[in-house]
């Protein structure tokens, strides 16, 4: 597979993986700090 390396649907699927890991991310750290700050 030669040409694999710069097809534009693979570089999209790779942002979105990012974004999708940067929100679940934003996600857990609200949910951790929300009952820690609501429940001391």
């Amino acid at each position: 597979m030669p040409d694999q390396q710069d097809t534009p649907t693979q570089r999209l699927n790779e942002d979105w993986l990012a974004v999708i890991i940067g929100l679940t991310l934003l996600a857990l750290v609200l949910i951790g700090a929300i009952p820690g700050s609501v429940i001391p």
